[in-house]
């Protein structure tokens, strides 16, 4: 589980922030809303972390730094253009600042196949913490190549960082026990200053590389409201198993459906759906568009249950109905069904009344000043917020402040 995000210069967040979700060992969990940062970790951290603030305080952002660290070690080996698919703040003086960004959270520490097929078979092997560094150099006002790129671990979680790998602004890379050279070397040659040493070394097979970027795979994001129809029905129409579970749990959605099924039509896969005291069914632009922006965002909050990643959500509440936000939410909370892998689902919301359903470990606030500059922070570094406050009240009263100043 991930238990926190650093960012620097990235897009409206200038200033160094710090979300630090680690949860003490002493913190009672009745409703089963916290996992163990990895198996037999004393740190815990929230299944859920919600993002409150006034429009363009700084939510999307912090989303945006969290889904691009998983694409850039992930995926930028695929990328065909020079530079990055980011902003660096939008002031002078953060025109020559790198942008920096940095994520913790928990896996084994041998990344040998070994290892990881034991770990799978639940067999006992060491875990213990990851820390993912990234630093890009910034030149004339855009990021230009990778000035660091490391990653370091704690086994169990103990002692100081020690190094995975380490990738220099030469694009040197020194490695470790734990993620071999030896083999691999005449990769730096080929390395890119746009790519990841993940990226690049698991495309030719890297066992360690590959691993880790296997894991980040579990990492996917989506706003709702901009999915195109067609790549929902293709989705769908590819995956039997999906419909079947997305049909277990419409009716909770839409009060009228009985389910929905994917037929050919002269234009390719269709969807329609079965509606209780309707004689002919319903196709998906006849849809309310609740039940749609559920229908979207399913697929990624399943996957994430399935394999235990991150869902990371922007405008997890549009068109959804209040009073069906916080089952959506139990999804996660629910270890013995749901999530028995303690996937984590990211996602910012207007829906001040959900608050009523969380807890202030899950949440995160972010405001914006008069220089738009975001800053993020956590409930938890709040001072004397109450196990029993009723954070709905509280918040849009100001008293934690993420709300707009209107007048």
């Amino acid at each position: 589980m991930l238990y926190r995000l650093e960012i620097e210069n990235f897009y409206s967040i200038r200033d160094p922030q710090v979300i630090d979700l680690a949860i003490a060992p002493n913190v009672t969990d009745p409703m089963h809303r916290f996992g163990e940062v990895y198996p037999g970790s004393e740190i815990k951290a929230p299944k859920v972390v919600a993002l409150y603030g006034a429009n363009a305080s700084g939510k999307t952002t912090v989303l945006r730094a969290l889904e691009f660290l998983a694409f850039f070690a992930r995926d930028s080996a695929q990328r065909t253009v020079p530079g990055f698919n980011c902003e660096r703040f939008n002031d002078e003086e953060s025109g020559s600042r790198p942008i920096r960004l940095a994520a913790e959270f928990g896996g084994v520490m041998d990344l040998t196949p070994e290892v990881l097929e034991r770990a799978q078979r639940d067999e006992p092997v060491e875990y213990g913490l990851y820390r993912y560094e990234l630093v890009l150099t910034v030149e004339n006002g855009a990021a230009h190549k990778v000035q660091l790129e490391a990653l370091r671990q704690k086994p169990n979680g103990k002692g100081k960082w020690q190094r995975v790998f380490e990738r220099d602004e030469n694009g040197k890379v020194h490695g470790s026990k734990s993620f071999a050279i030896t083999g691999f070397r005449h990769l730096e040659a080929t390395l890119r200053p746009n790519v990841s040493v993940l990226s690049s070394f698991s495309f030719f097979q890297h066992p360690a590389a590959t691993a880790l970027v296997q894991t980040l795979r579990g990492i996917v994001a989506t706003n709702p409201s901009q999915i195109g129809d067609a790549a929902v029905v293709g989705v769908l129409a590819q995956n039997p198993h999906l419909v079947a579970m997305l049909n277990r749990d419409l009716k909770r959605i839409d009060v009228g459906v009985e389910g929905l099924r994917v037929v050919d039509s002269p234009s390719g896969p269709a969807l329609m759906f079965k509606h209780e005291g309707l004689h002919y069914e319903m196709p998906w632009l006849l849809e309310s568009h609740g039940t749609r922006s559920f229908i979207r965002m399913f697929p990624f909050l399943n996957a994430a249950l399935e394999h235990g990643g991150i869902a990371i959500i922007d405008e997890f509440d549009v068109s959804i109905h209040p009073l069906v936000l916080p089952d959506l939410l139990n999804w996660f909370h629910d270890k013995a069904q749901r999530n028995q892998f303690d996937a984590q689902l990211w996602f910012s919301c207007q829906s001040a009344s959900l608050l009523d359903d969380l807890a202030k470990e899950e949440v995160v606030l972010c405001e914006k000043d008069n220089k738009g500059r975001s800053q993020a922070y956590s409930l938890m570094d709040v001072k004397a917020v109450r196990r029993d406050d009723n954070l709905y009240r509280k918040y849009l009263s100001g008293a934690y402040g993420g709300v707009p100043n209107i007048g």
